[in-house]
């Protein structure tokens, strides 16, 4: 098992595959971007071999990220490769999501995290500086006729979305889904246009509480998401503590970028990288004693690992791996 210093297991790994993105949110990175080139990014092989080692391991479930996974070429392939060893989910902004949905459900990939920050088409082109809207919500129509288990992720931004929470909220009543408001990160790879954290978890919950009478559900050990269920209602909401960083002592994951970086907290540094050990003809043996001793010296939490990393500019969420 993949352990560290505090004694937790690693057991969840968000692996990106791909910085590009179809569309270009205010939060996540700069309206111009420089992508990689295809030949830095991991290969399907190098994946597949990195998964069948960690699986091995411990890991038992791994999220597909970006930038938006379904602009990488023969996704559905890696996926299938994939599910043999894990279970395996997947994030993405729903824009060329619908045609992939029957082949996943195929495949057994059931857990979807869909990224909205906005019903209103207008804000929606202010967000993401695109005009994709009716397709994302195409998408989440299409995720629901197939029974997907659906998570809608909506990043919670000063003055610019809070208006929405009640009817993000309401959305809960009749469909079977789970959405959940994510604190505002600093990760927009600009150094600026961060609003803070005035919406923090605690003032987003109170916030709809005044209008949605919230019962806590028990969260699963290592959740990310303080979950809670409005009576009558069909899904349910949580809140994701991304600033306050409440859930870093249970922290389950590991992170791996596009390129290979491994990150052991989403506030850090590359711990060291798995695509260049790997292109350097590193045999599973060694190359797993490089992965448990980085695992091994995972910060006991957010905050450190910020004062850690202080200084350095902080990279937009598509190059980390949303």
């Amino acid at each position: 098992m993949l352990m560290d210093q505090h004694g937790r297991q690693v057991s969840y790994l968000r692996l990106a595959v791909t910085d590009r993105c179809n569309l270009r949110c205010t939060y996540c990175m700069p309206e111009k971007m420089q992508f990689m080139d295809r030949a830095s990014l991991l290969s399907y092989e190098e994946i597949t071999r990195l998964v069948q080692l960690l699986a091995a391991e411990g890991v038992q479930r791994v999220r597909i990220t970006g930038g938006e996974p379904f602009l990488r070429k023969d996704l559905l392939s890696l996926l299938e490769i994939l599910s043999a060893h894990c279970e395996v989910s997947v994030t993405t902004n729903g824009v060329l999501t619908a045609p992939f949905i029957p082949a996943l459900h195929r495949l057994g990939i059931r857990k979807i995290n869909l990224s909205l920050d906005t019903l209103h088409p207008d804000r929606f082109q202010q967000i993401t500086r695109r005009d994709q809207l009716n397709a994302v919500t195409h998408t989440l129509q299409t995720l629901l006729e197939y029974d997907m288990e659906v998570k809608i992720n909506m990043v919670v931004m000063n003055e610019v979305n809070t208006d929405e929470l009640t009817a993000f909220t309401a959305l809960t009543r009749h469909q079977a889904i789970s959405v959940r408001f994510i604190e505002e990160m600093p990760f927009n790879g600009q150094g600026n246009g961060f609003s803070g954290i005035q919406w923090h978890y605690r003032r987003i919950l109170d916030h709809i509480g005044r209008e949605f009478d919230l019962h806590k559900l028990p969260d699963p050990p290592g959740s990310t998401s303080l979950s809670y269920h409005i009576p009558g209602h069909t899904g349910n909401i949580g809140v994701i503590p991304a600033f306050s960083r409440t859930f870093c002592g249970s922290c389950n994951r590991l992170r791996i970028t596009p390129t290979g970086g491994m990150k052991t907290c989403l506030y850090g540094h590359d711990t060291l990288n798995v695509r260049d050990l790997m292109r350097e003809g590193m045999p599973d043996d060694l190359l797993m004693h490089e992965i448990r001793s980085a695992v091994a010296g995972k910060y006991v939490n957010g905050f450190e690992a910020e004062r850690a990393n202080a200084g350095k500019v902080l990279e937009s969420m598509s190059v980390i791996g949303g």
